[in-house]
This record gives C-alpha cells, sequence and structure tokens, in this order.
C-alpha cells in the first residue's frame, strides 16, 4: 500500500505525517514554524529518518498561496504577515529531495475536504470549514466532483479579510493585521486577542468581556458568509475556538445577526469539526488523493 507525506503547514507549527489511502496516520510530528529554510530543511530530514518513499506529498498551508500552475512562482507563498515566508517556496524542497509529486492548497482548503468527505460533512450538500487561529481563514466545498468541490477564483478565498462592523466596547484597538487594519483577521484572530487582553481567550475568566466580544464578531462573519453561500455546515476550528463555552456564544451571536432570516438550526449548522486535530492532516490527504486520482 502506497505512502504519502503529509504536511499541515500553520504560522506558528508544522505538523508532519506519514498515512496511506485508507487514512491511517502511522506515524506524526510537529516542529516550530521558524524560518523557510530551517522549516522546511527539518520537515524533509523527519520523512527521510522514517524512511518514507513516498508515492506523493500533499501540503495544506497557511498563505496566501500562488496555486495557479502556469505561473512562475506556482507553488510559493506571497503577500504574508508572517515574517520571512514571502515568497517561500513549498514545492521545490520536496519534489528535489524525494522526486515525487506534491500536491498543495491552503490549509483551511484542506481542512474544508477532508471535513466534508470523511467529518462533519458526510451527508451534507456544502461546508465551510472556519479556523480561527493564529490567522484567519476559509474554505468552502459544495457537491460536485468525486468528492467534493472546492471554491477557487483568481486563487483561494481569504474570508479572513472581509470588513465588518466593531463592537461598541471594541472602538479603539486598531486591529494587527498589516493590510487591512481591523479586518475580521485583524479583530479575532489570536494575535488580536492578545494584543488587547495580553492573554489567549482560553486563558481569560469565562466571563472576562472578550469572549462576548470575540464571539459577536464571529456570528457576524457567519451571518455574512450564510448571505453568500448558505452552507449546510459551518464547522470551526483553530486555536481561538478551543475556549470553552466559545462556540455556544457563537452560535447565540449568528442567530440575532441572522435575524430569523437564514434556514436551520445553528446548533445542528455550526459545529466543531469531526476529525479533531486530524482534520488538516487528513485535508493534506485528501489533497494529494485527488492530485493522484
Amino acid at each position: 500500500m502506497a505512502d504519502f507525506g503529509l504536511i499541515e503547514a500553520g504560522g506558528t507549527k508544522f505538523v508532519l505525517g506519514i498515512a496511506d489511502e485508507t487514512r491511517t496516520i502511522h506515524a506524526r510530528h510537529q516542529i516550530p514554524t521558524t524560518t523557510p529554510a530551517e522549516t522546511l530543511g527539518t520537515a524533509v530530514a523527519w520523512f527521510r529518518d522514517q524512511g518514507l518513499i513516498p508515492e506523493a506529498i500533499g501540503i495544506a498551508s497557511f498563505g496566501p498561496l500562488d496555486l495557479n500552475r502556469a505561473s512562475p512562482t506556482w507553488g510559493q507563498i506571497t503577500r504574508t504577515p508572517k515574517p520571512h515566508w514571502t515568497g517561500a517556496d513549498l514545492i521545490a524542497p520536496f519534489t528535489k529531495a524525494f522526486a515525487c509529486p506534491v500536491a498543495l492548497d491552503t490549509d483551511v482548503n484542506g481542512a474544508a475536504l477532508s471535513e466534508y468527505r470523511w467529518g462533519a460533512g458526510v451527508g451534507h450538500q456544502s461546508l465551510l470549514y472556519l479556523t480561527i487561529g493564529t490567522g484567519i481563514g476559509g474554505g468552502f466545498v459544495s457537491a460536485g466532483g468525486h468528492g467534493g468541490t472546492l471554491l477557487h477564483g483568481l486563487s483561494h478565498p481569504e474570508m479572513g479579510h472581509i470588513r465588518i462592523a466593531r463592537h461598541p466596547q471594541d472602538q479603539n484597538y486598531p486591529g494587527f493585521c498589516p493590510f487591512h487594519g481591523d479586518c475580521l483577521e485583524g479583530l479575532v484572530a489570536g494575535p488580536a486577542v492578545k494584543g488587547r487582553w495580553d492573554a489567549s481567550l482560553s486563558d481569560l475568566p469565562t466571563d472576562h468581556p472578550a469572549h462576548a466580544i470575540i464571539a459577536w464578531y464571529i456570528g457576524q462573519a457567519i451571518c455574512t458568509f450564510q448571505a453568500i453561500m448558505e452552507p449546510a455546515r459551518i464547522v470551526l476550528g483553530g486555536g481561538v475556538m478551543h475556549a470553552p463555552g466559545l462556540i455556544e456564544m457563537v452560535r447565540e451571536s449568528a442567530v440575532s445577526w441572522g435575524g430569523g432570516y437564514f434556514t436551520g438550526d445553528p446548533a445542528g449548522i455550526i459545529v466543531p469539526p469531526a476529525l479533531g486535530d486530524n482534520a488538516g492532516l487528513l485535508g493534506a490527504l485528501a489533497l494529494v488523493l485527488d492530485e493522484e486520482g
């Protein structure tokens, strides 16, 4: 049975794995995201240490990414706020080391595919995956093809950079996004939480007003995406969503923002990842199986 190298490339850490087409993960390892040369070199070395001779490698990465195979910069990270990573080539180190195909898409597109096929989206016609962590991104899958069709345009979606209304009690923070300031990512992602309250949301007391403010923003964003796509399932992942009770507050916020206009029960639509911590690695597997298939 063929083995595949898998990479969930995040702004804080890379999760590496080896799996086969049955979705059995035989090995996994985590490394910090430092510089491109160090991080990608360490990933190559770990795969070699495992004795991997990959059929192919799948990479589900933070972005933005150049996904146009006709582009001279295909496979590179483009205008990222992550220091040192603009222009980093995610493909070449692995094709050079292993002489195998490499499949690439965003981490949220990969997670959206894996949840649609094998997790929270099973039996549903569409799924939106939002990750709310170091950054914010979204991937949307609808029925079609042999296992769902991802939404792409000129590039991949950048759902974390929509504009949103400011909370009445949160008017002064400028936002941490270097491109847009107080976009969704600039107000809600992990660094924005720490920028205002000097702690992660999970470390703040449950009655701290930050919880209600962040839930208010996420519910507003969900209402926007419902108006555009009306997804059957909305999966919320990422480190910020680990805060106890946050998903329940988000559901209440989304109902309030929706004003009774949208279809369905929020408790059944807005859900955590069914695949848990494996959503990212299995997303990389979904990408590589599509490339092979």
